[in-house]
């Protein structure tokens, strides 16, 4: 009996979302002759003597809600959330940047700041919001601290690696967004065995995707475990303003810089898709989030006062 085990830790989901690929169908419109006529699609290795940048930051942030509160008849959540940059240079990785900021957002009117510092929210009001625009809200924040942190220490040689889709950071230079989990299915099925016969280090070649967030992308095998089709996939994205020539060149430095950064299965219950800077940021940033428990037992002080 042949069989795999998938490296992704069960607690995860699955590496993959079936054997052939994703599988929700996107309706998102496609341009998929951006590099190569959909005729002549077959996987891309980077061009020979191509180097990785000499200096990688890799961006992610996390968040946590500490309490969730009535104002009056008001919903609210205190959250805390945090943003750090991973500077990876040949034999090193450091933090360079890191930001925590705690927010209550709620819909009430009339709101102000609560605690004291560490434990001191800052109060936003977002009128009529219920709970999933409150979470929203959250997200938002969490972004424009990333954009924050992500542009304070870059050179304009650095490449920029965001965990998850651009969203609203496509406006920054030399940046890509890194999908480690694929929920949709972009390609159609004809396309789909240029994906899965990628080795580690080959890449599809650019397509764009129209519609609410367009974007030129690509898929990419990194190197780690065999298997599944679609083991070790990822999906990389630059803005759909850069000029087609400059979206294929971040695509090959895509192949010759991410796979060094892929994670192993005795590491990372995610591997290869959660890259080692990553994993380590997350955890920092976890930690600078600080104690949950301190802060909720603060919060409920403050209420009482």
């Amino acid at each position: 009996m042949l069989f795999y085990v998938d490296a992704w830790n069960p607690g995860f989901g699955s590496s993959r979302d079936a054997s052939d690929g994703p599988a929700e169908t996107s309706s998102a419109k496609l341009d998929l002759a951006i590099e190569l006529g959909e005729k002549q699609w077959r996987p891309m290795d980077p061009p020979a003597g191509l180097a990785a940048p000499q200096r990688v930051l890799l961006v992610d942030g996390v968040r946590r809600t500490d309490a969730r509160l009535w104002i009056g008849e008001h919903p609210g959540l205190a959250c805390s959330y945090a943003a750090g940059v991973v500077e990876c240079t040949p034999g090193s990785a450091k933090l360079t940047e890191a930001r925590v900021e705690r927010t209550i957002f709620t819909s009430a009117e009339d709101v102000s700041d609560v605690g004291t510092a560490p434990a001191r929210y800052r109060a936003e009001s977002i009128v009529g919001a219920d709970e999933t625009d409150l979470s929203n809200a959250v997200q938002r924040s969490l972004i424009e601290l990333e954009i924050a942190v992500s542009g304070l220490t870059r050179t304009p040689d650095d490449l920029l690696i965001v965990d998850g889709p651009l969203r609203s950071r496509d406006a920054l230079p030399r940046t890509l967004g890194y999908v480690k989990t694929q929920q949709k299915q972009y390609l159609p099925e004809r396309l789909i065995p240029v994906v899965t016969s990628l080795t580690a280090g080959q890449r599809t070649p650019v397509f764009r995707i129209a519609g609410v967030y367009e974007r030129l992308t690509w898929y990419l095998r990194l190197p780690g475990v065999k298997g599944a089709p679609w083991a070790g996939i990822v999906r990389v994205e630059c803005s759909a303003e850069l000029p087609e020539h400059e979206a294929i060149r971040l695509a090959d430095l895509s192949a010759v810089t991410l796979p060094r950064f892929a994670s192993v299965p005795y590491k990372d219950p995610r591997a290869p898709q959660n890259l080692v800077p990553i994993a380590g940021l997350e955890k920092r940033l976890r930690q600078l989030l600080g104690d949950a428990k301190f802060l909720h037992r603060a919060l409920v002080k403050a209420a009482a006062s």
